[in-house]
């Protein structure tokens, strides 16, 4: 069985009609995920009311500053703006990012506490985000967040974020690589935004995988990447829990990069994933294509209960 879990508030981070980052997104997953034939092997959860979760905040504060918190809540409470000028804050944005945070912490609790795996389909995603601020579409860091808060479960002594999303997760990379027990593992293109993931990157124990992947590419190059690279790294790390920062712009026809992936190739990334641990969270990053990127979740998620496309 999987968990998805997600609720119509992450709908209420408004971006703007013509931000690639928008509502739609997660509508046409909804849609795409509820008309599939394998609905009965998924679980709809809703995330734990930040209210109900007193601890969140600390979870937060421990990966970013105060300062910052307290910028992207005045933001949102003076009715809207912007970090930068791709990354808005609206009214709601706020309290909306702190429920994604929430929604990635439930999906670390089903890993360690069930054996369903999660899929986290929340919005704003996470992965640019640094400690001092947001960027790149990303107000908090929830990948990141997200390893922290599942080190500090009894059964959990190493972590690997693994991110195919097609633009390096500088911020996950910038707060993870000081912590051993985290392995960070990313597959971008190069040169993109945001100019950074280049493979001399190793972190400050070794921890840091990252693969540069020229434009153009497709499958044949990270087949050979996951054979060759990946697996081998994630073997002799073998973590715990295996935590997917899955975004889904490496597609061919995504607006914002410039690989050629097909929405089922994202299947036998999973299966990939699965060879190493069974114990899996998907969190969605990236992907602005509405049909490639429903479809590639579609397969994802396919990959995961053991349905075949």
């Amino acid at each position: 069985m999987l968990q998805v879990i997600y609720s119509d508030e992450f709908l209420d981070h408004k971006t703007g009609i013509y931000h690639p980052e928008k509502p739609a997104r997660l509508t046409a997953i909804v849609d795409a995920l509820k008309s599939g034939n394998f609905v009965e092997k998924i679980t709809w959860k809703l995330p734990t009311p930040v209210l109900l979760k007193p601890l969140l905040m600390s979870w937060i504060e421990n990966v970013h500053s105060t300062t910052y918190i307290n910028k992207v809540k005045d933001i949102a409470v003076s009715g809207g703006g912007y970090l930068d000028r791709d990354t808005p804050v609206s009214p709601r944005s706020y309290d909306v990012a702190l429920l994604a945070v929430s929604a990635w912490l439930d999906g670390i609790d089903i890993i360690l506490n069930t054996d369903d795996s999660a899929f986290i389909l929340a919005r704003p995603p996470g992965h640019h985000a640094v400690s001092d601020t947001g960027m790149g579409f990303c107000l908090f860091s929830n990948a990141a967040i997200a390893a922290l808060y599942a080190l500090q479960q009894p059964t959990v002594k190493r972590v690997a974020i693994l991110d195919w999303d097609v633009h390096h997760g500088n911020g996950t990379e910038a707060i993870v690589e000081t912590h051993p027990e985290i392995a960070y593992i990313s597959l971008h293109q190069y040169p993109a935004y945001p100019g950074t993931g280049d493979a001399s990157q190793q972190g400050l124990h070794n921890n840091v995988l990252n693969l540069p992947i020229d434009p153009g590419s497709d499958i044949t190059v990270y087949q050979s990447l996951w054979e060759g690279r990946i697996i081998p790294f994630l073997t002799n790390f073998q973590p715990d829990l295996l935590i997917i920062s899955a975004g889904y712009d490496a597609n061919t026809n995504d607006p914002l990069a410039g690989i050629n992936l097909q929405p089922k190739d994202f299947g036998l990334f999973t299966e990939y994933c699965l060879s190493i641990t069974k114990k899996i969270m998907f969190g969605l990053e990236g992907g602005y294509d509405l049909p490639s990127l429903a479809e590639s979740v579609v397969a994802t998620i396919q990959a995961c209960i053991g349905e075949s496309g």
